[in-house]
């Protein structure tokens, strides 16, 4: 295609049609089906640049050769040269000569494809980088989307790991819902979630309801540790097909004013249309109820709040808060979650059936242990539970037998009492 432009500004004819060139050239890769794109003409030539310089890095460097017949500098064809590759790698004037634009009319037609309505723009395909304040908007270089260059391939995206410019980690659970005893009524919230994630967009777009509702959902889980909150997004997101990222905190929260937004933003920015579960553990930190302002530190951290409210306010997908207690987060998010929904320490009826689920087959109990009896006497949560079984399991295979005796259990329900600082 490139070739053929120099071609036609040699020769001082008018540009081919693009239909003509994309058959020639085997671009309509970029148009099939498979890959989900549905771009038009124009819009398949813009990608097609864009991933270049990431499947054939050399392609553009030995057309321009062709073309020219010898290395030259040819303004005509945009470009920049990489600072660490060295190889050619286009801008937007780089697509105007790949698309013939020459008028003004072509060339805006060109440059809207960069704009916020469109297509490429919507679904994150392709940008512009911002180009210096005196040079044209249009060469700026092309920057291609999380995840395109596997949508072009038929590979599965690639999922982004936990880092500073990623401040949150993907968690999973082989668990069901038939696995995780919790109150009726603790269920039947959760189940709303559930709800909205299978029809929440039906019930905007084809119900109308998006002239009332906001995007997205928001939700708090409060209750003790260990009582299934986490686990319980995990399954939200097993069972909708959705992944769950769990915001890592002390990555995010930062002394310096500023960087705290900086940090949220980079989480919001890449989850944004990705369909992701967004779940703040010990959200106290950053949701917490806004202070009095008697210094800069307390107007920044007021600020910090009301930028994560409208973050969160403005995500299309599932956020949620885990806490331990509801009246550590501020009013203000409160008014906007669709739920607060209560995870509270397991009854003695749900205890003994945690026990009875999740001891293993296995394993016996020696005659002095009366489940009964231990859960009157403690009010375990079903993470202590599955700590104590751990650990009496562990000292069983120890013994090289399968028993699981009473002292083990009770110097492991001490063990359990004395992290949460109780004296059991």
């Amino acid at each position: 295609m490139l070739r053929e432009r120099v071609k036609e500004l040699e020769a001082g004819t008018k540009p081919q049609a693009l239909k003509k060139l994309i058959d020639v050239n085997g671009l309509g890769v970029f148009l099939e089906p498979r890959a989900g794109l549905h771009l038009a003409l124009s819009e398949a030539v813009i990608l097609a640049a864009a991933v270049t310089p990431h499947l054939q890095p050399h392609l553009f460097d030995e057309g321009i050769m062709q073309a020219l017949r010898a290395p030259a500098d040819y303004p005509r064809i945009g470009g920049v040269r990489g600072k660490d590759s060295r190889l050619f790698l286009p801008t937007g004037e780089t697509v105007m000569f790949l698309l013939g634009a020459r008028t003004v009319s072509e060339r805006m037609e060109v440059l809207s494809h960069f704009g916020e309505a469109s297509l490429l723009t919507k679904q994150k395909m392709v940008s512009l980088t911002e180009s210096a304040p005196s040079e044209p908007i249009i060469s700026g270089g092309l920057v291609v989307g999380d995840g395109v260059i596997e949508l072009v391939l038929g590979l599965p995206k690639r999922r982004p790991k936990l880092g500073p410019e990623f401040p949150a980690q993907r968690i999973e659970t082989e668990l069901t819902w038939e696995d995780v005893i919790l109150e009726e009524q603790t269920v039947s919230e959760i189940e709303e979630i559930r709800s909205w994630m299978n029809h929440g967009e039906h019930l905007l777009r084809e119900w109308g309801m998006n002239k009332y509702l906001k995007p997205g959902y928001r939700a708090l889980f409060f209750g003790p540790s260990g009582t299934g909150k986490t686990l319980a997004a995990s399954i939200l997101g097993k069972q909708t097909g959705r992944d769950v990222y769990r915001i890592d905190l002390s990555m995010i929260v930062s002394k310096f004013i500023g960087e705290t937004e900086k940090n949220l933003a980079r989480i919001f920015d890449q989850a944004e249309d990705k369909d992701w579960i967004l779940f703040f553990d010990e959200a106290d930190a950053l949701f917490g109820k806004r202070t009095s302002v008697k210094d800069a530190h307390d107007r920044y951290a007021n600020q910090e709040v009301s930028y994560l409210l409208q973050r969160v306010e403005g995500f299309s997908g599932l956020v949620i808060l885990a806490s331990n207690f509801r009246n550590n987060i501020d009013d203000a998010f409160l008014r906007r979650f669709q739920s607060v929904i209560h995870f509270p320490k397991p009854s003695h009826a749900e205890r003994m059936r945690l026990w009875g689920k999740m001891l293993p087959k296995q394993a016996t109990l020696a005659e002095n242990i009366s489940l009964h009896s231990l859960c009157k006497r403690h009010e375990l949560t079903g993470a202590n539970i599955a700590n104590i079984i751990q650990y009496s399991s562990l000292r069983a295979m120890e013994r090289g037998n399968t028993q699981l005796e009473l002292a083990d259990i009770e110097q492991a329900i001490g063990r359990e009492y004395e992290k949460e600082g109780k004296l059991g």
